[in-house]
C-alpha cells in the first residue's frame, strides 16, 4: 500500500514530522516499510512558458527557445533545448541559472555557439519519473513564475505500508487517516458524500443470482460523459505516487476512489452491455478475456458480472476487455459492490495473478460505505468530465453481522498488565470510532463495519494496547517462587538415570521417532508398524517400536568418521500397536556398546566389550533392585548371547550381542552389545535398611554340588535364600564346571557360604548344621548331590 503523505495530511494533519508519523504508525501495528521523497532535492526551478522556438543554426536536433519566466529582472530567457516536444505556448519547468541538482549546477553556457541561460526540464531530470520522451508538459493554467516544487507539491513523501492481512481497513488513505487520528488524537476531516441529483431516469436491470457471494450490489447509469477532458494534475499526481499510471478519466477516477476509500469499483461501457446485469457463477466451458489481456477458462467457482449474452467481468478481481471503458465511451454503468471474502479468496492464486480489487475484497471491505462510495465516484466524474446520473439500483441481501462483544475492565488489566482507567478506555474507544455501551465494570462494544478482524474480547483489548502505545507499557521482569519440591526417596528421576549412564562412559543421543520400516522388520520383527500418512522422508515412514534402530544408525555415523569406540544411550518414546486401530506410547531406555572396554592406553590390555561388561553396567544402573537374567530369544540378538532382564519376576527388558546377520548387513566389524528396558521399571529405589554389624569373625564353608544342566543358578539361590538359617550372612556362586569326570547332562556348582552371628562366635557344630540344612534344601528341591 503506497500513498502520498500530502494526501494523508489532507484528512488528518498531526503535529508530527514525516519520520515521527511513520514511527507512530509502526508502533501501533501499521508498519511503515519505507518513506521516500517524491523528487530529488533541487531549487530555482520555476513554471515557465515557451514564447518562441527557432531552429539552432549549427545543430539539427537543437532548438533556440524564448522562455517567459514571470520574473521582473529576467522575464524572458534564451535557452537551447533538444527536446522533441518543445513548442510555442507550452508551459514547462525551467531551471534558472544557479539551480542545483544532485551532482550538478546550472550555469550560463554556450551550445554550438549559442548562449543558453538555463535548462528546460524533463520529468527524469527532476527525479519525478523515469519517462524520457521529452519535456514535462504542464497544464495550461499553470501560473508562470511560480516555484515548481510548490506548484507540483514536490515537498512530499511516499509512504509504503507493510500491512498484516487482518488490517484491510487500512488499504485506503482514509482508513490510514482514521488510524492516525485515533493514535494521535488529531482531528479527522472526512469528505462529505451527499447523494448526487438524478438528471435522467435510465436504469439497468440487475439480477443477483448468488446472494451469499454478493450480499450488496449497487450501480447506476451515467450518460454524456466527456473523456476528452485532461485529467487534473492533482488526480494524476496522487495516482502516480501510489504506483498507478493514468489510463483514462473514468478508470483514473475509479482507481482514485479505490486508493482513497479502499472500495474497489468498476465502470462498464453501457453500449457493450446487452440486456441487464447478472451476478452469477460461471457456467461450463465459458471463457473471457480480462483487461490485462489474459484469456482465461472459467470454472464453476468463479463469480461473474455478466449480461444476458456473455461475461463482462470477473467479480471482485478484474473487468473484461470487451466491456471496458475506452476513449470514445460516453455512457457508462458504474458499479460498487460488496463481495464475500470467502468467494474471492484464493482466486488470484488460482489464476496466477493478483489485482488491487481482489487484494481488498478477499480481506473484506466496508459494506456500509458501498453506496456512499458510488455517490462519491459519481460526484467526481461529474465535476471533472460532466455527465448525467441516473438513479441508483441497489440489491441488498443479508450482510455480515456485527455483534457486540463484552469487554471486562478487569480482563483488560489482567491481559495487559497495566491499569487503564475506565474513562481512558472510553476515550480510546471514541477515538477508534467504536460504538459501545458502558456499565460499572464492562463495555459492550460493537465493531465498525470496516473492521473484520474484531470478534472476541482479546481483539478489543489489543486495540486499547495499540492506542495506549506498546512502547508505553512498562517492562516487568518475570518472577516466581523458588519453593523446594519434595524429592521422593523411593523414586529415581530420568536425570538420575542419565547421570548414572554418563558416569559409566555412555553418551546420550536423541533420534527421530520416525524410522525406516526395514529397521522395524529386521530388528524387532515388526511387519506391521504404525505408518505415517505423510512422512517427511521415505526412510522415516513409520513410528518406532524400539530404540535400537536409531542407535545402530548413530553407530554407523560414528564409525564412518573413524570413531573406534562408541558407547551410546537414548531415552525416548516408542509406539506399539495395541490392535488394528489403536496404539500405545511407552518410554524406553536403550544402550549400545561397541569397540574396546576402555580407551587405548598403556596401563590396560586392549579387550573388546562383551556381554558381561554391559550386564555390569545394567546392574550398576539398577543398584538397590534385585535383577536376574534368563535365556532369551530376540530377533535382533545372537541366539546364544542374549538374555531377558527380570525384576520381581517381571520382564523389564533384554540384553545381548547383535545377531551376526545384522552385524554383516549394517557393516559392523566388531561385536555390538545392545540393551533395551522400559524406563519406568528403573524408577523405583529401595530405602537403605539399618542392619547390625557383627563384631565376631565370620566362618566360611565351601560346598560343591552336582545338578542337571537345565537347573538355573537363580532358582538355586532363591531356594537357599528362602530356607536358609539366620546365621547365613552370604551365599554366592564362585565356580561352574562341566567336562572331564562329569556326566554330559550334569554340571558342578561351587558356592561360598559365609556364616556369622551378631551375639557370639559360632562353633563348628552350629556352622556345620547350617550348611547341612542348605544341602538338604538343594537335595530335596533339585536332586542335588555333593561333589566329592
Amino acid at each position: 500500500m503506497k500513498f502520498s503523505e500530502n494526501w494523508l495530511r489532507s484528512f488528518v494533519n498531526p503535529p508530527l514530522s514525516s519520520t515521527e508519523l511513520a514511527h507512530a504508525l509502526t508502533m501501533a501495528g501499521i508498519e511503515v516499510e519505507s518513506i521516500e521523497p517524491v523528487a530529488a532535492a533541487f531549487d530555482k526551478v520555476i513554471v515557465a512558458e515557451v514564447l518562441a522556438v527557432e531552429k539552432h543554426p549549427e545543430a539539427d536536433r537543437l532548438k533556440v527557445c524564448k522562455v517567459k519566466t514571470g520574473r521582473a529582472e529576467e522575464d524572458v530567457l534564451q535557452i537551447v533545448c533538444g527536446a522533441p516536444n518543445v513548442s510555442i505556448g507550452v508551459k514547462i519547468p525551467c531551471a534558472m541559472i544557479g539551480a542545483t541538482f544532485p551532482g550538478f549546477t546550472i550555469k550560463k553556457s554556450k551550445l554550438r555557439g549559442v548562449e543558453s541561460a538555463g535548462m528546460l526540464c524533463s520529468a527524469k531530470e527532476l527525479g519525478i519519473s523515469d519517462a524520457t520522451d521529452g519535456l514535462l508538459l504542464l497544464p495550461g493554467d499553470a501560473p508562470v513564475g511560480m516555484d515548481f516544487r510548490g506548484y507540483y507539491e514536490l515537498d512530499d513523501h511516499v509512504f509504503t505500508l507493510k500491512l498484516t492481512p487482518n488490517r484491510a481497513d487500512c488499504l485506503g488513505v482514509l482508513g490510514v487517516a482514521r488510524e492516525v487520528a485515533a493514535i494521535t488524537s488529531a482531528g479527522l476531516s472526512s469528505p462529505e458524500r451527499k447523494p448526487v441529483a438524478e438528471e435522467i431516469n435510465d436504469t439497468l436491470a440487475v439480477q443477483v443470482m448468488v446472494s451469499g457471494a454478493c450480499p450488496l450490489y449497487c450501480g447506476r447509469i451515467m450518460r454524456d460523459i466527456n473523456l476528452n477532458v485532461p485529467s487534473p494534475s492533482w488526480l494524476t499526481q496522487r495516482l502516480e505516487r501510489s504506483g498507478l499510471r493514468s489510463i483514462n478519466l473514468i478508470v483514473d477516477i475509479t482507481n482514485y476512489v479505490l486508493l482513497e476509500t479502499g472500495q474497489p469499483m468498476h465502470a462498464f461501457d453501457l453500449v457493450k452491455i446487452k440486456g441487464g446485469i447478472q451476478v452469477r457463477y460461471a457456467g461450463r466451458d465459458e471463457k473471457m478475456q480480462l483487461l490485462n489481456g489474459n484469456q482465461i477458462d472459467l470454472d464453476s467457482g468463479m463469480l461473474l458480472i455478466a449480461d444476458e449474452q456473455k461475461p463482462l467481468a470477473l467479480a471482485g478481481i478484474m473487468g473484461g476487455l470487451d466491456s471496458g471503458v475506452t476513449q470514445g465511451t460516453t455512457d457508462i454503468f458504474l458499479e460498487s459492490a460488496f463481495f464475500s471474502p470467502d468467494t474471492i479468496s484464493g482466486k488470484s492464486f488460482q489464476l496466477g495473478f493478483s489485482s488491487d480489487s481482489a487484494y481488498r475484497f478477499e480481506r473484506g471491505v466496508d459494506f456500509a460505505a458501498t453506496r456512499d462510495v458510488l455517490e462519491y465516484a459519481t460526484q467526481l466524474i461529474q465535476t471533472i468530465c460532466g455527465g448525467k446520473a441516473g438513479p441508483v439500483t441497489e440489491i441488498k441481501h443479508e450482510l455480515p453481522q456485527r455483534s457486540s462483544v463484552h469487554v471486562r475492565v478487569g480482563r483488560i488489566k489482567r491481559v495487559l498488565g497495566i491499569d487503564i482507567g475506565k474513562q481512558q478506555v472510553i476515550d480510546y474507544f471514541n477515538r477508534l470510532r467504536f460504538e459501545f455501551l458502558a456499565n460499572e465494570d464492562a463495555f459492550n462494544v460493537t465493531p465498525p463495519s470496516y473492521r473484520f478482524d474484531l470478534a472476541i474480547e482479546e481483539d478489543f483489548i489489543e486495540e486499547l494496547a495499540r492506542i495506549y502505545g506498546y512502547d508505553q507499557i512498562p517492562v516487568h521482569f518475570p518472577h516466581g517462587g523458588m519453593a523446594m519440591l519434595p524429592a521422593s526417596e523411593t523414586k529415581y528421576s530420568t536425570i538420575d538415570i542419565k547421570r548414572s549412564l554418563i558416569t559409566r562412559d555412555y553418551q546420550e543421543v536423541i533420534n527421530y521417532a520416525f524410522v525406516d520400516a526395514d529397521w522395524e522388520l529386521d530388528l524387532v520383527n515388526n511387519s506391521k508398524p504404525i505408518a505415517l500418512q505423510n512422512p517427511i522422508a521415505s526412510q522415516m515412514s513409520v513410528m518406532r517400536s524400539s530404540l535400537i534402530g536409531g542407535l545402530i544408525s548413530n553407530l554407523q555415523f560414528n564409525l564412518n568418521r573413524k570413531q573406534a569406540r562408541v558407547r551410546l544411550f537414548e531415552i525416548g518414546c516408542c509406539f506399539i500397536r495395541d490392535d488394528e486401530s489403536d496404539c500405545k506410547q511407552v518410554e524406553k531406555l536403550a544402550g549400545l556398546s561397541y569397540g574396546d572396554i576402555a580407551p587405548e592406553q598403556w596401563g590396560i590390555t586392549a579387550r573388546g566389550v562383551d556381554f558381561y561388561d554391559v550386564k555390569a553396567d545394567i546392574e550398576a544402573l539398577c543398584q538397590g533392585n534385585t535383577l536376574y537374567f534368563r535365556k532369551f530369544s530376540h530377533p535382533a540378538l545372537h541366539p546364544g548371547k542374549s538374555a531377558q532382564i527380570l525384576a520381581d519376576d517381571q520382564p523389564i527388558g533384554w540384553l545381548g550381542e547383535l545377531h551376526p546377520r545384522w552385524q554383516k548387513k549394517y557393516g559392523l566389524q566388531r561385536n555390538t552389545i545392545l540393551f533395551e528396558m522400559e524406563s519406568g521399571s528403573l524408577m523405583s529405589k529401595l530405602l537403605p535398611a539399618v542392619k547390625e554389624i557383627s563384631k565376631f569373625p565370620p566362618v566360611r564353608r565351601d560346598i560343591a554340588i552336582i545338578v542337571d544342566n537345565d537347573v538355573s543358578v537363580h532358582s538355586l539361590l532363591d531356594a537357599i535364600n528362602t530356607g536358609k538359617s539366620a546365621i547365613v550372612s552370604d551365599f554366592s556362586l564362585f565356580d561352574i564346571y562341566r567336562g572331564k569326570g562329569m556326566d554330559d547332562s550334569k554340571k558342578s556348582l561351587a558356592f561360598r557360604v559365609l556364616l556369622q552371628d551378631t551375639e557370639k562366635t559360632l562353633t563348628d557344630e552350629e556352622a556345620d548344621s547350617a550348611v547341612a540344612s542348605i544341602v538338604e534344601i538343594l537335595k530335596n528341591k533339585f536332586s542335588a548331590t555333593l561333589r566329592n
